[in-house]
């Protein structure tokens, strides 16, 4: 014990006993100390034998990557978690390293430690890392594959076509490689939640006689009471509230019909397929839902449309009073997913009854939700040759 407290003397005894020499050793040789020690536990962080330590991360994400290509190929080359989820480049690192915080308390909750639980969030992680691989133009993938050390000859056609147009634009490898290393969430019947982010839940406090626009597509209701649904109010749809009741709205939805059947299609305007609404039959066919006013012939077609405005009633959720951030979040939407494969085509470049087609021969190679798939189609019929003039 006196060694320990001749040390104390020592470090209590006037500045003369501590010369500026042995304090910048001092501090030299501290400082080393920790830099050492705190590396050498972000390293133990960065290691597979770490991510998969959690029970949830062995179970589920780690047997779907043993999988996949990047486990087992040809050259022999693995990938292994910390290459993909932890950035090489140090700021970005340490800058991962916080957000991985949010990983520790869903731990700690159990938020997925069962494969249901997993499921559940699929989509809520997986819409995470490909928003972070999107800000960072893919560099972790980037840090293995380059553009410019591959052999175009080795790809087929329409490989090359896609790839070399990719290797132009710098283009972020998850705009086309989404679920290559892990099962994709079920995006069919998702309800766009990167658009619900972008644009929120809708108005507070609707107004009557107040026009607003759909930002999801929207079930339909015979009155403020029932379940029973009577059709579908599409997304980015212009609706007029006429009455509200508890959390239902009446609505005025206005547009036009084709003159065949039972007429249960509501259009945007005058022969164009621009969907606004669909009504189940019992709802075209009873009385007061829909008001029928002049009649016109498509010469393009010969058929008869007739103007129309169908009162129904909607939840009251998820209605805006602007239209423009839909058309933000579809702009760069079409812009980011729609692009990778080949030229672009700009929005007036075809008419609006010919987008859908076109469109619906683009999306076979991304990866959307319904919601988000059906707002772009309609952001490209609104802004197409028919409105806009200007590339024709």
């Amino acid at each position: 014990m006196r060694w320990l407290l001749n040390i104390w003397r020592t470090l209590n005894k006037p500045a003369q006993y501590l010369t500026l020499g042995s304090v910048s050793v001092s501090a030299f040789l501290m400082g080393v100390i920790f830099w050492g020690g705190f590396n050498t536990a972000l390293e133990a962080t960065n290691t597979e034998e770490f991510c998969i330590s959690c029970h949830s991360m062995e179970s589920m994400p780690y047997k779907e990557l043993q999988e996949t290509v990047h486990w087992s190929n040809h050259s022999g080359v693995r990938a292994t978690c910390p290459d993909c989820h932890v950035p090489h480049e140090w700021g970005r690192k340490m800058g991962r390293k916080i957000e991985a915080s949010h990983d520790v308390w869903g731990w700690l909750l159990q938020s997925v430690n069962t494969p249901e639980k997993f499921e559940e969030k699929r989509l809520e992680m997986a819409s995470r890392e490909w928003k972070r691989f999107d800000r960072d133009n893919s560099l972790a993938c980037k840090n293995c594959h380059n553009y410019d050390s591959m052999k175009w000859e080795d790809m087929s056609k329409l490989a090359q076509k896609q790839m070399k147009r990719a290797a132009e634009l710098d283009q972020s490898c998850i705009d086309c490689h989404k679920g290559i290393a892990h099962k994709l969430p079920d995006m069919g019947t998702a309800r766009a939640p990167e658009l619900i982010a972008e644009v929120g839940s809708g108005v507070n406090g609707l107004e009557v006689d107040q026009s607003y626009f759909t930002a999801l597509t929207k079930p339909l209701y015979f009155n403020e009471k029932t379940d029973v649904e009577a059709g579908t109010l599409n997304i980015a749809t212009k609706v007029k509230i006429l009455e509200l009741k508890g959390n239902r709205a009446k609505i005025g939805i206005d547009g036009w019909r084709k003159k065949i059947g039972a007429g249960r299609v509501i259009y945007y305007d005058f022969g164009l397929n621009i969907l606004s609404a669909q009504l189940t039959k019992d709802a075209a066919l009873e009385e007061g839902v829909i008001q029928t006013f002049e009649e016109k012939e498509d010469p393009m077609t010969g058929l008869k449309w007739q103007r129309v405005e169908a009162v129904i009633w909607t939840d009251t959720d998820y209605l805006l009073s602007d239209l423009q951030p839909l058309w933000d979040y579809a702009r760069s939407t079409y812009s980011t997913s729609c692009s990778v494969c080949h030229t672009q085509p700009d929005e007036n470049h075809f008419d609006a009854n010919t987008w859908p087609g076109m469109f619906q021969g683009m999306i076979a190679f991304v990866n959307m939700d319904q919601d988000t798939q059906a707002l772009v189609q309609k952001y490209l019929q609104e802004h197409s040759s028919t409105f806009d003039k200007s590339a024709h």
